[in-house]
């Protein structure tokens, strides 16, 4: 794993990003996995074959070739037709392991080089910002067609509403929260 602060904050973000969404994913059954909100919009397991088709065209061969792969059919991966969870699973995986190779291969060196996304040049830092945010996105997608098709009670993925004070007194113990000093004070 790198040391460098950039490329550890990518990777924390995605794993923790990765995290809630497969926590949410593991609450809903099949057919909720299948179910779009409204006839505009995305059901989980496009937006997951979607997520997964990006990740693994932009990381294979990540500096070196364009991040949009020829073999990549992007319009297909708005259409649901995997036969199983499991089968959808497997693709989820294996766009992310071609990410998380990706940025395990990185190091201080390359986050100014230079490498292309149809075409359009982009820094690395740039580039895994890009997708961070793109990615991201996405997942708050999931997470909330989840929480509308669940039908049993939501385990909640982070801070519970209501809560707050309590996980800080956990976090931080009822002495050790120190407010940032300002100029001010």
């Amino acid at each position: 794993m790198t040391t460098n602060p950039v490329l550890e904050a990518a990777t924390t973000t995605f794993l923790k990003h990765k995290h809630w969404a497969d926590a949410a994913i593991m609450q809903v059954n099949d057919r909720q996995l299948r179910v779009a909100l409204h006839n505009k919009t995305n059901s989980i397991a496009v937006i997951m074959k979607h997520i997964a088709g990006n990740l693994k065209s932009r990381s294979t061969n990540f500096l070196n070739e364009d991040g949009e792969k020829d073999w990549r059919n992007r319009d297909d991966e708005f259409t649901d037709n995997f036969t199983d969870r499991d089968e959808l699973l497997a693709f989820w995986e294996d766009g992310w392991m071609a990410l998380f190779q990706t940025l395990n291969a990185l190091s201080d060196n390359h986050l100014t080089a230079t490498i292309t996304i149809r075409g359009e040049e982009l820094s690395v830092a740039q580039a895994l910002q890009r997708s961070l945010g793109h990615t991201c996105y996405h997942i708050g997608q999931i997470i909330m067609v989840a929480r509308c098709v669940c039908t049993t009670e939501w385990k909640v993925l982070t801070i519970p509403r209501g809560k707050s004070a309590q996980f800080n007194a956990l976090v931080w113990g009822d002495n050790n929260y120190r407010p940032l000093k300002t100029e001010e004070t």
